[in-house]
């Protein structure tokens, strides 16, 4: 099959949008993302203007205030049409930025308690009888933090004169997670090379990358793993330091900490040891010397994101140690520094053939208490790898000695790449929200801690970021982007909410714009786990390049390579039995949810496949037989992406051309591979169940051999 045909008509008709649309939605590329800070009507500019006069800094800042004044004049000269003069007298209008002890805090009726470090308060006030608007905050980063929230608040058309918000992040570490090589290739990477050159490192310092720091800081991240978990022992070399330096210098007055992914076994193969036995002196030595040398050159580095013993990695396993011994042998060496440890729980290989859903619980809920300080492990949200949709991770709320760092997968790797629409805030919500079943309630409270003091908390996001113009590939995977950062910093806020958030600062705060966007947004996920794995299924991608449906996959050397191993599709059903009569991979969750999710009666419709193996005729809670519930759901997800673009063709009259039509062409490819997806998923299905499709359900556009054949051996974003 060759990348989807759009037709000359559907061409046709993009190109006379663009030449008819009015001159006043100016092409864009998307280079701006979220912070276009796009002229305001004039009506809600002109009631602005005397409000945002001024900028007074805190006394003696450094230098994030003054980035944080430069983002306050730059943002308001976009959407009033001027921007706000520097002052260090106080005048009516003027934006007032006041650190933790200032007396006229107390003036303004601003209570900085219980916002930690990098909180703010933004408050209408009067200050000396003088109007005023308050940015309070302890530190110059809940300025910075705050002056961003000062924009987003304008940025969706709200009002100046009675403000009073008050927002501080639940976790400590939200950071990105960047799969780039050092070669430029981004694995699983869907919007070019690396924006990190390091060719040119560190002698060229890419402004982009400050506009990159500013986008993260915009939404309240604060930390970046700069290479591949699959990690270069490279990057640690004295030549590598210095051009991690050059980034650092970059991203640190927008309070961003740079991370790398270390390699377990650079003693080795940089350091010319033998072993990287954790329990070696000598191995112990040579990372608390290599951690020196990173922080003579980066006083402020964040630490280490570590993947090891998983697929083909090295790591303490190789030795016979536990993943504790070493984590911990690495968190010795950074803690003098004030450096962590992220520990990565993807763990999996052929030892257990049986599921290999239970093998991260397996190997790492025994060893909970035994991790050092300032050693985190992190966690994806479920337990194969990023699905469109799986179960919470069992390791949640079973280690309650242990931090646990959530980790999500931003780049699209299962929902279509770039092409697609997917908002993924809705898949991040989901997780977030679920009760684990554990004392430590949801997921989000697990990961803010659970009330367990200072204890070391995360979030970590696998970027979506590339060199693309655009930066994601497109402009609604912008939003992904966007919603990781709006929920690290606030697991609490409705993803429907963040979603009009980014629509207003990303088209038009006109409501005859964010809701139509915000409606595609919030059916988007669904559609593709409709059209791609609905009722639970997972796995289903063709192999190595992850492009396109390949459920009969079934010859790969290892089990787990197989999609076949996960739908376990047969004669009788369909479905991995996960169940007590099954892999007893139930097991692995606190009681009440193991009862829940054990009885096909009481797991919801769609996690079923997921933990049941079915007969095609078991009826659905809506009373309709698997299989038909099967092929409905393809056809509605199919259904929704036509839907979506139907809503995107009412946006046209408040989105630039440029951006209008690159979307609406990638919905047209989206909506050919809607039909890919389920055409050949159903012709797959119904070659081993040997049904009859459900009246008027359309039957495939080919027979199964056509699907099989396709081949793509030049897709984006393949794995090393």
């Amino acid at each position: 099959m060759a990348r989807p045909i759009i037709t000359r008509v559907r061409r046709l008709l993009i190109a006379m949008a663009v030449l008819l649309l009015p001159a006043a939605a100016s092409a864009e590329d998307g280079f701006r993302l979220w912070l276009r800070y796009a002229p305001l009507a004039e009506a809600e500019a002109a009631a602005i203007r005397p409000a945002l006069t001024a900028i007074m800094l805190p006394p003696e800042p450094g230098p994030v205030a003054a980035v944080a004044a430069a983002e306050l004049e730059r943002g308001l000269a976009g959407m009033v049409g001027r921007a706000p003069i520097r002052t260090t007298r106080l005048q009516a209008g003027t934006i007032l930025m006041l650190r933790e002890g200032d007396p006229r805090l107390r003036e303004a009726g601003v209570d900085l308690r219980g916002l930690g470090d990098e909180g703010f308060v933004l408050r209408s006030a009067s200050v000396g009888s003088v109007p005023v608007t308050v940015i309070g905050a302890r530190t110059e980063q809940g300025l910075l933090y705050g002056s961003f929230g000062l924009l987003r608040h304008l940025g969706q058309g709200r009002a100046i004169d009675v403000l009073d918000l008050r927002s501080a992040p639940k976790v400590r570490l939200r950071v990105l997670n960047h799969w780039d090589n050092l070669d430029g290739h981004v694995e699983r990477g869907y919007a070019g090379d690396s924006l990190w050159d390091w060719w040119l490192l560190p002698d060229w310092r890419d402004p982009r990358l400050t506009d990159y720091a500013r986008a993260n800081a915009s939404i309240g991240i604060n930390g970046t793993v700069l290479n591949n978990v699959n990690a270069s022992a490279e990057i640690l070399t004295p030549r590598y330091l210095e051009k991690v330096a050059a980034i650092a210098d970059m991203l640190r007055p927008y309070g961003i900490k740079v991370y790398l992914s270390a390699r377990f076994s650079a003693p080795i193969e940089i350091g010319g040891l033998q072993s990287a036995d954790p329990v070696d002196p000598a191995v112990g030595r040579w990372w608390a010397q290599t951690a020196n040398r990173i922080y003579a050159r980066i006083p402020d580095f964040g630490g280490f994101l570590v993947k090891a013993n998983s697929e083909g990695q090295p790591g303490p396993g190789d030795y016979g140690r536990s993943h504790a011994e070493g984590a911990n042998m690495l968190a010795r060496a950074l803690a003098p520094h004030g450096g962590v440890v992220m520990w990565r729980a993807f763990v999996y290989s052929e030892t257990d053939a049986a599921d290999r859903a239970k093998q991260a619980y397996a190997e790492f809920q025994p060893l909970d208490g035994r991790f050092d300080d300032n050693v985190i492990v992190q966690v994806k949200n479920g337990a194969i790898d990023f699905q469109p949709r799986e179960p919470f991770h069992p390791l949640f709320g079973a280690m309650p000695q242990t931090p646990l760092m959530l980790e999500l997968q931003i780049t699209k790797e299962y929902l279509g790449f770039a092409t697609h629409i997917a908002y993924l805030g809705t898949l991040f919500e989901e997780v977030l929200d679920t009760d684990t079943g554990h004392p430590a309630g949801t997921v989000a409270d697990v990961v803010a801690g659970s009330g367990q003091g200072d204890r070391l908390t995360g979030i970590a996001g696998v970027a979506n970021i590339g060199d693309d113009r655009d930066w994601s590939g497109s402009t609604f995977n912008q939003a992904n982007w966007y919603a990781f950062g709006r929920l690290a910093w606030d697991a609490a806020l409705p993803a429907d909410e963040i979603a009009r958030e980014w629509a207003a600062q990303t088209f038009s705060p006109r409501a005859e714009a964010i809701a139509p966007v915000t409606d595609i947004l919030m059916m988007s996920r669904e559609a593709v786990v409709d059209y791609m794995t609905p009722l639970g299924l997972a796995h289903l991608m063709a192999t190595d390049h992850h492009y396109g449906p390949g459920p009969w996959v079934g010859d790969l050397a290892r089990p787990e390579w197989n999609p076949t191993y996960y739908h376990r599709a047969d004669r009788e059903g369909i479905g991995f039995d996960r169940s007590v009569t099954g892999s007893n991979a139930v097991s692995q969750y606190a009681p009440a949810v193991a009862r829940r999710f054990g009885d096909p009666a009481t797991t919801p419709d769609n996690l079923l496949l997921w933990f049941h193996h079915l007969p095609w005729d078991h009826r659905l809670s809506t009373g309709e037989t698997l299989w038909a519930g099967l092929i409905a759901r393809y056809d509605r997800g199919v259904a929704r992406v036509a839907e979506m673009d139907r809503l995107w063709s009412r946006t046209r009259p408040f989105v630039d051309a440029e951006r209008h039509a690159k979307t609406a062409t990638f919905l047209d490819i989206q909506a050919n591979e809607a039909r890919w997806w389920r055409d050949a998923s159903v012709a797959y299905f119904q070659s081993v169940s040997e049904l009859p499709l459900p009246p008027g359900a359309a039957p495939p556009a080919h027979n199964l051999d056509h699907y099989k054949s396709l081949t793509f051996p030049h897709a984006p974003g393949r794995g090393d």
